[in-house]
């Protein structure tokens, strides 16, 4: 007993230390990871969303190089044992390749942010006010709180437009006047509304503007321009449309309807022969 001891004892110390060594490892690698998400989720500066995705791969990438080397530690041929995950991975990549899609545009999507919670966007056939940023998905909500879940790859691979990003919106406010109407006159009145109204941004290069802007079938379209903050865009796109009316029809300005002036070939109406009855 005395040799067999003698004799496996190196080995016996050898496989306690390793067993040590990794149960060290296991434990500095778990505080490591978590000290590590603790510090990626304490930057105020990056979107909550973000932070909690980068905090949660640091954690776990930290955490996968721990039993990595816990398992080099015994023996085990890493170097294997990675091809072998690479390959199931490559497997599983290409069977989910558009989940793996959506995944992809909802990280391009967290760094280059086009948009963030609470701004209004298009994007192809979705439109909506943003609720959330997911992984996998967008949630959104229409202007009468329909809720909206649209796949990330649908909404990064189309053409967004973002309506409340810009601090400043234009605002085009068009009324038609009749043809025989004094435009100078509705000028005038135009001016007056936009002078009262106090929401405007009144600079040098967005000083609010009046103008012809076509000249319709009906009618001669006047358009107040002016600029606002993007928050008031529509409150004072109703309240100005609703003032120029008033004020129009207070000047008796005609304000048409669409009308259509026929010709007659001759000075006679074209006689339409009628069908015969089979």
């Amino acid at each position: 007993m005395e040799d067999l001891a003698t004799e496996y004892l190196p080995y016996i110390t050898e496989i306690g230390l390793r067993l040590v060594s990794a149960i060290l490892i296991l434990i500095a690698g778990w505080f490591m990871g978590n000290w590590a998400k603790k510090r990626v989720t304490s930057f105020e500066r990056v979107d909550g969303t973000l932070r909690d995705f980068l905090g949660g791969l640091v954690k776990y990438t930290i955490l996968a190089v721990a039993l990595i080397t816990v398992l080099a530690q015994f023996g085990v041929q890493t170097a294997s044992l990675l091809a072998v995950l690479g390959a199931a991975g490559l497997a599983i990549g290409l069977a989910l390749q558009g989940t793996l899609s959506n995944v992809a545009a909802g990280v391009m999507m967290l760094f280059l942010r086009p948009f963030s919670v609470g701004d209004y966007i298009t994007a192809g056939n979705i439109a909506g006010t943003v609720k959330s940023l997911h992984l996998f998905t967008t949630e959104l909500a229409t202007p009468d709180n329909v809720f909206i879940s649209a796949p990330n790859s649908e909404i990064w691979n189309s053409e967004i437009y973002n309506y409340s990003r810009n601090l400043h919106r234009r605002l085009d406010v068009e009324c038609g006047i009749g043809y025989a109407e004094d435009i100078n006159k509705a000028f005038k009145i135009y001016q007056n509304v936009v002078d009262k109204e106090e929401r405007l941004i009144r600079t040098e290069e967005k000083e609010p503007k009046i103008m012809v802007s076509s000249l319709g079938d009906s009618s001669v379209n006047v358009t107040a321009r002016v600029w606002i903050l993007t928050s008031d865009y529509w409150q004072v796109k109703w309240d100005l449309t609703k003032a120029i009316k008033e004020e129009l029809d207070k000047a008796g300005i005609n304000i048409p309807f669409p009308t259509r002036t026929i010709e007659y070939a001759g000075g006679e109406p074209v006689k339409v022969a009628a069908k015969k009855k089979s």
